[in-house]
């Protein structure tokens, strides 16, 4: 079987990482971007390493189209010098910023940052790599549990990520004719450094979100990295334009 590789976007800390991590695990190789953290990043392409697997880190700003051209030439430049490669296998739309205000107070400039990063960027970006996207390969976006329930602050982030479920679907029926599969996964509440580490940091959320949870607890990032991985799997190749929820039961 040939061997596999993901490139996962927003690789170097947080979900991205850990699904990085977790792929590695399985046997897949990874390619993945950072924005601006190039130590964290070469310290993952070790971790990954480390694990007998080969690993390549490129710097990329999601939210940047006019730079997707030449971040395609330069995946393409990685696989064939570290692979002897012209296509990859999963593609995961993961980096991401979080911006928390309420709609009242949520400024068209925070509403356009959102945009190109959630929706825009990984809207134009897959459609830059889907020549370098192997046959039969898999495509994973990065949703929300926020655009199923709603919490204050979230109306702008949410409605982007909404918007890449509907995507998602599309993407699925467009692409199915090469046998690509399309899903989109949307964590619950994860404590990681995401939107400044609110949830992990601040004792009084993380018990109101596990007092709201089935399963009693807020989420770990292993938690959504070892679904990416089983989302990923051969068994799974069959389900396509599916929004699976990975949140322990939130609000139910």
């Amino acid at each position: 079987m040939t061997q596999r590789i993901a490139l996962v976007t927003g690789g170097s800390r947080g979900l991205g990482k850990n699904a990085a991590l977790k792929l590695a695990d399985k046997g897949t190789d990874i390619l993945f971007t950072y924005h601006s953290q190039q130590q964290a990043a070469l310290d993952v392409v070790a971790e990954i390493e480390q694990k007998g697997r080969k690993a390549a880190a490129i710097q990329l700003n999601v939210g940047d189209t006019a730079g997707f051209v030449a971040f395609a030439a330069e995946v393409k430049t990685q696989l064939q010098t570290r692979w002897n490669r012209q296509t990859f296998d999963y593609l995961v739309n993961n980096a991401g910023i979080g911006l928390y205000a309420p709609f009242a107070d949520t400024s068209e400039e925070m509403f356009d940052e959102l945009m190109r990063i959630h929706f825009k960027g990984p809207f134009f970006l897959t459609q830059h790599l889907l020549p370098l996207i192997n046959e039969g390969g898999r495509i994973l976006n990065v949703s929300t549990g926020l655009a199923r329930f709603a919490l204050p602050g979230y109306a702008a982030y949410a409605s982007m990520k909404g918007a890449m479920e509907v995507l998602t679907r599309y993407q699925a029926k467009e692409l199915g004719a090469r046998g690509i599969s399309v899903n989109a996964i949307a964590p619950g509440a994860i404590e990681t450094d995401f939107g400044g580490g609110r949830l992990r940091d601040n004792k009084e959320l993380n018990a109101y979100v596990a007092s709201q949870t089935a399963l009693g607890r807020a989420g770990l990032p292993d938690d959504i990295g070892d679904a990416i991985a089983a989302l990923l799997s051969d068994e799974l190749a069959w389900m396509t334009a599916q929004r699976i929820e990975v949140s322990g039961g939130m609000f139910l």
